[in-house]
Order: structure tokens, then C-alpha cells, then sequence
């Protein structure tokens, strides 16, 4: 004989019947976890500038590597035609990166390396008019001001914005605007690099780009 079971009672399991496939549906998500962003491991050097060296040993790859007492770090690195194929920088004791941003894990053992004469420059040192040339063979002109202003010339590619005082040897940080400069962004951040083997170019503007570091040899005028 079945038990009695009021009716009330029979429509409260009922309800009550949904209730634990509803609380491990709410335990579940199909929300994927965020991947780690890759990492960037660069060989260190004491605080100096130096030329270094480093991939394959039958066909290395050559550059310099600026390093600031407060742990900052620059590492530019150059094709046979001395344009930046990647740059990593470090800001004080923070994480290595990559300008642009690294797309899988990078880990950097250098060659060789071999100090170079280490140099602090500032903004009234360069203040004068300069060009530079574009990867589609325009031309753009600009000034640097004793205050640091990148003015704009009256080329169709308009370069402004502003650079400053670096811990790091022959540099200044560099805040980049352009507009009308083809694939050139129109804001990006990195460093205005001072070096006597980039004669006659008094000096190089380096900072991301989308795929590629941006990479303008600015010549005196």
C-alpha cells in the first residue's frame, strides 16, 4: 500500500524537485580563462651602454643595450640595414617588454657584449630642425626645442609631441603623435636614442607600432 501524501506536500516536492540541477547549472561557465601574457627574459648587464650581439653565432644579430642604475634597460636590435628588427625595455625593477608587445614567450641570451662610452644627453643638446625619411619615401620635417616640444614642419606628414629625461644612457623618453604619416601611428611611446655610429643621422626615434617597432632616423637640417 503506497503511503498517503497530501496534496500540498506533493506540489512542494514538485517544486522543490529543480532546485539542485539549477545550482550546479550556476557552478558552471563557459567563460574561458585568460591566457598569461608572454613572458620576456633578457640577459642582464650592469648599468653602462654597450654593443652587443646575440641569436645564431654563424649569422648573429648586432645592437646596443643601454642600462640605468635604477634597473631600467633598453636592448635595440638591428637588421644588415640598421633597422630596429625588435626592441625590449625594462622601466626600473619592472618586467621586461616588448615594443611592440611580444606575442609568445621570448628569452634572450646575448653573444657577446663589449662596453661602449656611456652618455647622458638632454633636450637642449639636439634643439634644431630635422627630417626624417618614411617607409613609403615621403619626407617629414620637424624641430626639437631646447624644452623638449617636437614641432611639426610643413611637410604633409605631421610628427609632434615630446621628449624628456631618460635614466637611461643616450636616450630621452619620447611621447610620438603623427597624422597624415601613413602606417605610423598616431600615438605611440618609446625613446629618442643619441649614438655616435648613427652619423650623420643626430639621432633615432624608436616606439611601437603595431607589428613592428617604429624606427625614424632623423637627420640635421
Amino acid at each position: 500500500m503506497k503511503p498517503f501524501i497530501p496534496v500540498q506536500a506533493r506540489a512542494a516536492l514538485v517544486m522543490l524537485s529543480p532546485l539542485p540541477a539549477m545550482l550546479l547549472s550556476g557552478c558552471s561557465s563557459d567563460t574561458p580563462e585568460a591566457l598569461p601574457a608572454p613572458s620576456v627574459k633578457v640577459a642582464e648587464l650592469a648599468a653602462g651602454a654597450y654593443a652587443v650581439s646575440t641569436g645564431d653565432a654563424a649569422n648573429p644579430s648586432a645592437g646596443k643595450y643601454y642600462a640605468a642604475a635604477d634597473g631600467s634597460r633598453l636592448l635595440v636590435l638591428n637588421n644588415s640595414a640598421q633597422q630596429a628588427t625588435a626592441v625590449y625595455r625594462r622601466e626600473g625593477s619592472g618586467a621586461w617588454q616588448a615594443m611592440p608587445a611580444a606575442t609568445r614567450d621570448v628569452s634572450l641570451e646575448l653573444l657577446g657584449s663589449s662596453p661602449i662610452p656611456s652618455t647622458t644627453i638632454n633636450a637642449a643638446a639636439i634643439a634644431r630642425n630635422y627630417a626624417v625619411r618614411l617607409a613609403g619615401g615621403g619626407v617629414a620635417a620637424f624641430s626639437v626645442n631646447a624644452g623638449g616640444d617636437i614641432v611639426a614642419g610643413g611637410t604633409s606628414c605631421k610628427l609632434s609631441g615630446k621628449v624628456a629625461a631618460s635614466t637611461l644612457p643616450h636616450t630621452l623618453t619620447l611621447s610620438l603623435a603623427a597624422s597624415g604619416c601613413g602606417d605610423l601611428p598616431a600615438q605611440s611611446e618609446g625613446f629618442l636614442v643619441v649614438d655616435s655610429d648613427y652619423a650623420p643621422a643626430g639621432f633615432r626615434l624608436l616606439a611601437s607600432g603595431a607589428t613592428a617597432p617604429v624606427d625614424l632616423w632623423a637627420y640635421p637640417e
